[in-house]
Order: structure tokens, then sequence, then C-alpha cells
């Protein structure tokens, strides 16, 4: 199945994976949770991320373009088909749209209360 891949201060990667859930929870460290963005799209992290010091990767936007998540840790998106029950492959359209969406990493630190998010230059 292909899918794309977000590690923690890197751009992401288009991969080919096996679709057994060994193979899945082996890219995300532990425990899968998927979180569904839209457009037959699932974002596929580790559930207890935030609980394991993982490493803060990427924001999470509201429909206003406010920061609302943070996920932890690597993860992946891949294809989730209303009328399928398992995942699949991401389209080509799919793997441009959210290889944009993701394509800078992401910094976070607290401040007066609040959570910044700045991106993150790498080569």
């Amino acid at each position: 199945m292909q899918v794309l891949v977000v590690e923690p201060e890197r751009r992401p990667e288009v991969r080919e994976v096996d679709e057994s859930l060994e193979s899945l929870q082996g890219i995300v460290g532990g425990l899968t949770r998927p979180i569904y963005l839209g457009n037959s799209v699932a974002l596929v992290c580790n559930e207890e991320g935030k609980f394991m010091d993982l490493p803060a990767n990427r924001g999470l936007r509201d429909e206003n373009g406010q920061l609302c998540d943070i996920v932890f840790g690597t993860f992946f998106l891949c294809g989730s088909p209303a009328d399928c029950d398992h995942f699949t492959s991401l389209t080509s359209e799919q793997i441009q749209q959210y290889q944009e969406r993701f394509y800078t990493p992401e910094m976070f630190w607290g401040m007066d209360g609040r959570i910044v998010c700045l991106p993150l230059e790498v080569d």
C-alpha cells in the first residue's frame, strides 16, 4: 500500500508498506490511532505518542487555520474510503495534497499560556 510517512523534523516521504497491523504499528512505534481528515484520508499516529515523550511532529489545524492539536512521533497518511473496512493506498492527488500540507517541519513551545508553532528549516 502506498502511504505518505511524516517523521519529526523531516519532509514527508512516499513509501510502499505492508498492510499488516504489525507493519503499520512499526511505522508509528506502537498502537495505532487513526484521525480521519476527510477526503477519504486517515492520519495514523501512535495512540500514546503524547504520553511516551515522542517528539512533537506537526500541528493539526481547524477549518480556520487555528492550531487545534499536535501529533507526536512519526505518522503516516493513507486512504480510508467510506465503503471499505481497511486502509488503502493514497491516490496521486492525495499524495500531492498532503505532501504540500505537511511539507514544512514544525517546532512547538509554550509561551504566555499558549502553544507557539513555528516552521523548522531543514535541508
